[in-house]
């Protein structure tokens, strides 16, 4: 979809370059696009699964929200996932050296790529991150 995206290149950069962080201590688990985590790889082993998906509902399209609506948008996704039976790591996104702030995120564990896909659809977002059994992060842009 690279190639067809309405998504701007410095913002597919922006994606690509971030760091996406799972949880919120110095033991965190940090995925990069395209470089499997073998820390990740394990954590799927140790739950029995093997996919999962970082997902954001913070500044949809791109575009710098609020933090109260940022906020709200996080409980939402927070409570969809909840309901779906989805054990999720709270985590962020942020590419460093950036002056765009972090967004609060989560990983869902066991997330398939096309229910993964539709809910980042759902909150307006430019992308997702997915990740299958080989635990590595793929991008995957929605627009």
């Amino acid at each position: 979809m690279a190639g067809t995206t309405q998504i701007h290149p410095d913002k597919v950069r922006a994606y690509r370059a971030s760091d996406y962080r799972l949880g919120h201590t110095p033991q965190d688990i940090v995925l990069r696009i395209g470089q499997r985590s073998e820390r990740l790889a394990r954590l799927f082993a140790d739950r029995g699964i093997h996919c999962g998906a970082f997902l954001t509902a913070f500044n949809p399209r791109g575009s710098l929200q609020p933090d109260a609506d940022n906020e709200r948008a996080h409980s939402v996704l927070a409570r969809w996932l909840r309901q779906q039976h989805l054990d999720a790591i709270e985590g962020s996104g942020s590419e460093e050296g950036s002056d765009w702030p972090a967004e609060k995120s989560w990983f869902a564990l066991g997330l398939q790529l096309e229910r993964a896909r539709a809910l980042g659809l759902r909150f307006d977002q430019d992308a997702i991150v997915w990740v299958g059994a080989d635990a590595v992060p793929q991008l995957i842009l929605l627009r």
